[in-house]
Order: structure tokens, then sequence, then C-alpha cells
């Protein structure tokens, strides 16, 4: 019996040879590489991938298609399946000492990006990281300051990571169809930081508050982290909105607050 896609999970299930194949071609699988398939569903992008010859971690929520999954792929002594919710798993430990993994997945829209910033914290053991994510979050991704897709999620993602849109997927693809167009990222951790902060965490608060009102300049929604002089001092105008700074500009201005800051920034949607 078909596994019917459940909307509790943001299950739409890949079926596109074209887009499989595509998909496969660019990220460049190879002999040996340990990957991660986060989501697999019913192992679209599973086969391809045993069949590149890696070595196949999975990690599935959905004990249904585990079951599923399981019984199609038993037998292939490079595959293994976790049971398991990825905003809680514990990536880093499925690397060997030294080894990087190379982790892909179609994420469910819901919590693609609360599961991309729990995926950060174990970058040091990440070589790479390829997902179908929707549109408009891969391009909040790759923007770019003065672009109005540009936000916190495009300022901290790129403080950890190179992100680069490599080609759209759209709706008809999936069963059932969604009601967007996809789009396909890597996502590359940085190996030397581009910028330095003394506190990541201050760079998330600065950045959320700058961020928090769009429209506000930065002497009105930094007001009360940062003086227009202190700003000025850094050669950053305070009349400018968030959208225009840099990186290394919100870093500057990171770099003013204490350590540790008194009360930590919300880690919630997007602004």
């Amino acid at each position: 019996m078909a596994h019917i896609a459940r909307k509790r999970f943001g299950q739409n299930f890949l079926h596109d040879q074209s887009v499989i194949r595509q998909i496969i071609a660019c990220i460049g699988a190879r002999p040996g590489q340990h990957w991660v398939e986060i989501g697999p569903g019913q192992g679209a992008l599973t086969g391809p991938l045993l069949q590149a010859g890696v070595r196949l971690d999975v990690v599935e929520l959905d004990r249904d298609l585990v079951a599923l999954l399981k019984q199609k792929f038993a037998g292939r002594e490079n595959f293994s399946i976790h049971s398991a919710d990825a905003l809680k798993f514990d990536f880093s430990a499925l690397a060997k000492e030294g080894e990087r993994l190379h982790i892909v997945g179609n994420l469910p829209y819901n919590i693609s990006t609360p599961l991309m910033f729990h995926l950060l914290s174990s970058a040091p053991c990440i070589e790479d990281m390829h997902f179908m994510l929707q549109k408009e979050v891969v391009e909040r991704l790759c923007a770019e300051p003065g672009n109005k897709q540009y936000g916190r999620l495009s300022v901290m993602m790129q403080y950890d990571c190179e992100a680069e849109h490599l080609f759209d997927v759209p709706p008809e693809s999936f069963e059932p169809a969604p009601k967007v167009m996809s789009s396909i990222v890597r996502l590359t951790p940085h190996r030397q930081r581009t910028v330095q902060v003394h506190s990541r965490e201050n760079l998330n608060r600065v950045v959320t508050h700058a961020f928090s009102q769009r429209r506000k300049t930065l002497r009105n929604s930094l007001r009360d982290l940062i003086s227009d002089d202190e700003m000025n001092a850094l050669a950053i105008d305070p009349k400018l909105r968030a959208e225009n700074l840099t990186l290394e500009d919100f870093a500057k201005l990171s770099n003013l607050l204490d350590i540790e800051p008194q009360t930590e920034p919300p880690e919630g949607g997007e602004k």
C-alpha cells in the first residue's frame, strides 16, 4: 500500500526523475564519502546515493516511512537508518574522527530554518549541505545587501556558510504538489571566517534588533545597544537601514557590545 503524504510532517515527495538526476549530478556524491540524508521520504534520492557507492545514514521522523525504507533497502551494507527528529538529532555523532559529513535533504518548509541553524552547531564536521527548500528561503539565504530579500537569515547564514542557489524545481515535480516553487541550495561551512566577531550571540543580537523593523533606521532600531557616535566612529551612517549593511558592518557593530549579552535576542522568524 502506497504511503500517503502527511501534512503534519510537511511531506511532499519528489518523483520527477529528471530533477533527481540533476540533483545527483550537482551534489557530486562519490564512492567512500559519508552522506547523511534528512527526510528521505520514499527514497527518491536514497537509491541513487546508495548506487553512487557512498556510506549513507538517513534520518526520518515518520515511523511508517522508516519501516518502508528498511524494507526497500534491506541488505544494503552502506545504508543505516535513524528513526529520529532531525531537530534534536546529534549529527556530529555520525562523523568519525577527522571525517566530514555531506548533508542532503528535501526539508519540510515549516522547520527548514531552525533545522539549518541546528546543523550549524555541527559545522566543524560538515563538508557541505545541499537542501531542497522553498525558493523564497533560498533567495533570502543568498541575498546581498540592498536586496529586498536580505535580512537576518542572510546575514547569520552567510556568517557561517557560503550559500549558492543552484536551480529551481517546479511544484509538479512533487506529490502532492506544493503551492510554491522550490530551489536547491548548496551551503558550505566556512573553514576560515570571512569576518571576525567576539561573540556570535552578540552578532545575532545586533542583526535581530536591526531587522526587527526593517523600515527603521539604525539610529532607531539599535538605539538601546549602540549610539550614533559609536556608529559614526566605525564609518557606519546611523541613518542607514539594516538592509544596507554588509556582514562586515554587522560584525563591527557586534564587537562594540559586551562579550556576554544581558538578554538573549529572540530566535524567531525572519523579518
